[in-house]
């Protein structure tokens, strides 16, 4: 089973590592014609999104690529058109929210910061679970997730919903669609560290591949 991963390889050999783990094949590619022949999408973290792309100027927004935003951009909107089922990890979930329509933070408030912001490593905080959500089943009703971000959802795009929020400052940690098979976290599942937070990564990729499997 091929998997795609949207993104350059160079910056891609994390999520390569994790899609091999489950014996899947991962494409690093952001051509059209090479993302149809597989059967999931994975749209991998990197920089901020083009501010533009969600009608905004850039006020906060850094380490931009305009063009890569743009193939990621097409990837998932083909994904959508052919229902393929896609799973956004850090500025992948924003290019899902993006790409239906939403809007982004560009750059969290100084406490909000201090707790998701990289510095020297990913922050760990807890995350609360919606009942409801695809999350729930894999994790209950709270889990210790790795943040390494400075943005984050603003207005959701059209038909998503939460999944999960850290419940210090309301920042959407995951989400899913209510008809699509699109969820999106926006912690780093690929290289959490299990001894450190008790969350295993491996689940979120397990979901993604049961959701290819009955697509």
């Amino acid at each position: 089973m091929k998997i795609a991963i949207a993104g350059k390889p160079e910056k891609a050999t994390n999520y390569v590592r994790y899609v091999e783990s489950i014996g899947a094949v991962p494409v690093v590619t952001l051509l059209a014609s090479e993302i149809v022949e597989c059967r999931g999408l994975l749209l991998p973290g990197g920089g901020d999104i083009t501010p533009a792309f969600y009608g905004e100027r850039n006020h906060g927004s850094a380490d931009i690529d305009t063009e890569l935003d743009i193939l990621q951009l097409q990837a998932f909107d083909l994904a959508v058109q052919t229902g393929m089922p896609v799973l956004g990890i850090c500025k992948g979930l924003q290019i899902i929210n993006v790409g239906l329509g939403g809007t982004l933070v560009q750059n969290l408030e100084p406490d909000m910061g201090e707790r998701h912001r990289y510095e020297e490593g990913d922050k760990y905080h807890s995350s609360v679970i919606e009942q409801e959500s695809w999350l729930y089943g894999l994790y209950g009703g709270e889990a210790t997730v790795n943040s390494a971000h400075h943005q984050a959802i603003a207005r959701l795009g059209k038909g998503l919903s939460v999944a999960s929020r850290c419940p210090l400052d309301g920042c959407i940690e995951a989400i899913g669609h209510g008809s699509l098979p699109v969820v999106g976290v926006q912690w780093h599942p690929e290289r959490i560290d299990f001894e450190r937070s008790g969350t295993d990564g491996m689940r979120v990729l397990g979901y993604f591949v049961s959701l290819i499997y009955t697509a």
